[in-house]
Order: C-alpha cells, then structure tokens, then sequence
C-alpha cells in the first residue's frame, strides 16, 4: 500500500508535484505551530529593510489553516495544474515553469499596491484562467448548480467569493495575470504582424528538458501513435 501510494505520488508531473507539496507542508508546518504566519506573509517592507527575501516565495504556498478554503484551494491547484502540464505543456517543462516564473513575478509586482498578504490564490486563478482558455469548448458543471463552458470558471469563482463576502482581490489578479499570458502567448503571436514575446530562456531548457528526456518522450510518443495505428 505505502508502495504504491509512492509510486503514485512521484506519478504526479514534476512541477504540480513540487508545488503542491509545498503548499500542503507550509500548512502543516503552520498547523503544528512550527511556524508561524507571520513569517510567511508578503510584506514588501520587510522583504527590503530586513532582507527576508524567503517572503517572495512563501507567500505563495499558505491558504490558511486547514480547513473549507484549504482543501478547496488545495483541490483547484492540483487539479488545474496537473491538467495544464500533463496537457499544454507535455514535454515541455521548461516552458511551464517559465510561465510559472512569468506569473510570479507579475503577480508579486502587481501585489505592492494590491495590499495582499498571500498571493496562492492569485496564482491559482491565473492557472484556472489559461487552462479555461486553452480548453473553451469543456463543459463544466460547478457542484451540481451551474453547467457553463470552461472560459467562464475563473469568473464563477469570483462571483462564488463575492457571494460569501469575501474580498475579489486575488480573483482579479489572478485573471489579469492569467490573460496577458495567454494574450501573449497564445493570441499576438497569431495576429497579422504579431511575433512571439515570451520565450522560455535556454538555462531553463537545460534544466527542465535536457535533449535526451526530449528524444526519449518523443519515442515513447512515436511508439504509442503506432500501437494505436496497429490497433
């Protein structure tokens, strides 16, 4: 049992694995007083005068205690993640994680004036956002109640926290972040004139997609085209 609970975690594609584990050991670190909150929040001041430099990335990894909003954070991450790395950007996890990059630091510039403390939920939505984009014909169905195509997620989200009196702030961001990517990416690149403005730098490909894992996923991608040929 513990080997194949293993065996299914390291299944989990590298970037979505990384993160999510993260994000759930922050947590627990918080919920066993291990750390405290506030030494993980974004806090520009700090970041600067006192060079708690750590504060730029553990900003992202804690959605509260555990609890509704946790699991249901925790949930959304997984699930959009693993869909856009197994999906979009199969064999390419050098351009993920530059989106990931991308996103971040946008998120983080974006959240000195945004008066956020944690930016997870931001970069969730932004997630939630691009794979909407990239997926428009989905059908989804929101617990039962809503049945809408893929684009509209990030904005019943938003609408969802509105309705529980939650502030909108991270939701907004998230989409605005979310967008420029896939406008960058994905809708410029494609216009009359338009050229490609993101490109993932070659360190990251050295890192992320050496040559050989690139030959061994496109033979294994050959070979299974030919089985379903043969089949």
């Amino acid at each position: 049992m513990a080997l194949s609970l293993t065996q299914e975690y390291f299944q989990i594609p590298l970037v979505t694995r990384t993160y999510t584990t993260a994000c759930v050991l922050t947590t627990a670190a918080v919920q066993l007083q291990v750390i405290s909150p506030f030494q993980l929040y974004f806090n520009p001041d700090l970041i600067i005068s006192r060079y708690q430099i750590w504060r730029l990335i553990t900003s992202f990894f804690f959605f509260g205690s555990l609890g509704f909003g946790f699991l249901f954070n925790i949930i959304f991450l997984y699930r959009y993640c693993r869909m856009l790395e197994e999906d979009c950007f199969r064999g390419r996890t050098a351009d993920f994680v530059f989106m990931f990059l991308f996103g971040g630091i946008l998120i983080t510039l974006l959240g000195l004036f945004a008066n956020i403390f944690f930016l997870g939920q931001a970069f969730i939505t932004m997630l939630v956002y691009v794979w909407s984009k990239r997926n428009p014909l989905i059908r989804m169905n929101f617990f039962g109640l809503l049945t809408f195509q893929a684009p509209l997620l990030p904005w019943v989200l938003m609408g969802c926290s509105l309705l529980l009196g939650n502030p909108v702030t991270a939701d907004v961001l998230g989409i605005g972040v979310g967008h420029l990517y896939y406008f960058l990416e994905d809708v410029f690149p494609n216009q009359p004139g338009g050229r490609k403005l993101l490109t993932t730098p070659d360190l990251l490909r050295v890192m992320f997609d050496p040559p050989d894992l690139l030959q061994e996923e496109q033979q294994e991608e050959d070979l299974q085209h030919n089985e379903e040929q043969g089949s």
